[in-house]
């Protein structure tokens, strides 16, 4: 891993920036604006300058560089906040605190460098090992738009984070699905109770080949609506997680969604 510590390139030694403990995991951002590839010793000058501009932003008012690390073309780590200190740049103040950001140096398309390099992809999993190993970051991999509406990281990074951000030249590992809780109880609330109308949000269907396998809900009710019968099972699942009366109605909650993702291997966002 090629790591250049803040102090190694004019930063200060430490971020101002809130300390955490840990997060589940990291965001893959990108830059979303016009940059143009550029030799390596001119790639610090271009982090130290987004960190001015971030500081210069008196509308977020950010406490430092947004990023908890950006990447460069070149596969160098530039420790932005560094682990263990709450990212500004995932979109709220709850996805700030529950996820860390990585941003690459790269372009919106058309805009220059607009896809990532291998060296690149190469860099942000380290970032992202790195920030598991220093930073208690979980298991998770996502994208910025992943729970906040955006287009970034960019269809070619996004694209790649989907896969489960493999190593250039290594067998990509399948994408780990993801589950909005916020959307699975918007379509318990307002799915029909039976198939053949159109599906209101596609990780019902996850949800419900998880029921099917822990023997709750029979194969052919697993059709992407999230009506009676879904609710049902959902509940008789509740019920075997230790879940009772209006814990167990059939609603989805966080603790319980998790633990069946979790058997499951799909992983929940809200």
């Amino acid at each position: 891993m090629d790591l250049v510590r803040r102090t190694a390139y004019g930063l200060p030694t430490t971020s101002e920036a809130a300390y955490i403990g840990g997060t589940e995991g990291v965001k893959v951002h990108y830059l979303g604006s016009e940059y143009s590839s550029r030799r390596h010793d001119l790639c610090d000058d271009y982090v130290r300058a987004i960190r001015a501009s971030h500081l210069a932003n008196r509308v977020e008012n950010y406490a430092d560089i947004a990023y908890n690390a950006v990447v460069c073309e070149h596969g160098t780590v530039y420790e932005g906040r560094g682990p263990n200190r709450r990212t500004g740049a995932n979109g709220t103040a709850t996805l700030n605190t529950r996820h860390y950001a990585v941003c690459a140096l790269v372009a919106k398309a058309g805009g220059g460098l607009d896809t990532p390099t291998d060296a690149q992809l190469h860099g942000i999993r380290d970032a992202i090992e790195w920030l598991r190993a220093e930073g208690e970051a979980g298991d998770y991999i996502g994208g910025h738009r992943d729970g906040y509406a955006t287009t970034c990281p960019g269809d070619a990074l996004y694209a790649w984070v989907q896969r489960g951000a493999p190593r250039p030249g290594t067998k990509p590992t399948p994408a780990t699905p993801v589950v909005d809780l916020s959307r699975l109880i918007a379509a318990a609330s307002a799915d029909p109770p039976k198939s053949g109308t159109p599906v209101s949000y596609a990780g019902v269907r996850t949800v419900e080949a998880a029921l099917l396998a822990e023997g709750f809900l029979d194969r052919s009710l697993v059709d992407g609506h999230f009506g009676t019968s879904t609710i049902q099972a959902y509940a008789a699942w509740q019920r075997r997680a230790g879940y009772t009366g209006a814990a167990a109605d059939g609603i989805p909650g966080k603790a319980s969604l998790t633990r069946l993702g979790k058997a499951h291997g799909f992983t929940v966002i809200d």
